[in-house]
């Protein structure tokens, strides 16, 4: 997943008045090797400091079942044992990585979590003066392949049936978290607040004075220019993107973006907004458009409901699903 605070600034401007009688508290803190921030509306700091402890505590359960660093997480016995054995693991997990399959298959495989086996043959760090080899390339996305992830319903067990295979949630981990966190929160009684995981957004109610929460998305070739301002309720955002990090070789430029199913740099575009009514699915479906490209991406998004997208384009072209109005600040 792209480092979209480089990218795309998906700006939140929130106030509280004196009028009203709850306020917008904001903590940032560090979780799944990601910056996060909680923004609730509550009466007093006492209360949203309970509100922002119970986010916390439910994204650190999120990052603890999903980790794949952690050797004794369900991720990880799945990943040991990939061509050994199936691993019977919780609901939870099961759901998750069900969901990323059917995602993997609407996407035609530009997300596929088993993309955590790749071989990195790219540094992105400039020094790159010629493309990879194509064996190199093959070898690279040989373990890669959503169709051998193996989902038993009965027995709750899942198999990776290659061995060297494994699977990670960074395209859709911080977004599930966000999810996670709105639920514990709504459930609780905040009126309104954020889950923002590193740029994947999620939002509900209004903010202290009632008014709507507002994003502004940046243009990411100037980052002092908003191109579009968006009042948001129940929704989440997310953008996947590639500006800063790229490498240019024969003058042509390739994103750090890598196609799950190639091995190559996705082209065409610098970044992808995507609005969805879970962050989860924005995360997916952020990274598989900008895989996808323009074309094919915007496609896919006016054919799910409740799915909007803002495409940039190499060009700095504006792209939009079929429901997006854009007006200019």
């Amino acid at each position: 997943m792209s480092n979209r605070y480089l990218f795309f600034s998906l700006c939140v401007f929130f106030c509280s008045s004196a009028v009203f009688a709850q306020k917008t508290f904001t903590e940032k803190f560090s979780k799944m090797g990601s910056s996060f921030e909680v923004i609730v509306v509550a009466k007093n700091k006492e209360v949203a400091n309970g509100f922002i402890a119970m986010a916390k505590n439910e994204i650190s359960r999120i990052e603890n079942l999903i980790s794949s660093w952690d050797s004794n997480s369900e991720t990880s016995k799945i990943n040991q044992n990939a061509g050994v054995k199936p691993v019977k693991v919780s609901k939870e997990l099961w759901d998750l990585i069900e969901r990323s399959q059917k995602l993997s298959q609407l996407t035609s495989g530009a997300f596929d979590i088993s993309y955590a086996a790749v071989d990195k043959i790219w540094t992105f760090d400039g020094g790159e003066s010629e493309l990879p080899a194509e064996a190199d390339l093959k070898r690279s996305v040989a373990k890669i392949g959503y169709q051998k992830i193996r989902l038993n319903q009965n027995d709750q067990t899942v198999f990776l049936s290659q061995a060297g295979m494994k699977i990670g949630f960074g395209a859709i981990g911080k977004g599930y978290a966000a999810d996670r966190a709105k639920e514990i929160l709504v459930a609780a009684g905040v009126s309104g607040g954020i889950i923002n995981a590193s740029g994947d957004m999620n939002t509900w109610g209004t903010q202290a004075d009632g008014s709507d929460w507002n994003v502004a998305i940046v243009n990411p070739l100037n980052s002092k220019k908003v191109f579009s301002w968006f009042s948001i309720e129940q929704h989440a955002v997310v953008t996947s993107g590639d500006y800063e990090r790229f490498t240019t070789i024969a003058g042509e430029r390739y994103s750090h973006i890598i196609d799950p199913r190639t091995g190559m740099p996705a082209k065409g575009i610098l970044s992808c907004t995507i609005f969805a009514p879970k962050a989860e699915l924005a995360d997916a479906l952020a990274t598989a458009t900008f895989v996808m490209g323009t074309t094919a991406g915007i496609f896919l998004i006016n054919q799910l409901p409740k799915v909007e997208a803002i495409i940039i384009d190499a060009m700095g072209r504006i792209h939009t699903s079929k429901n997006i109005k854009i007006e200019d600040d």
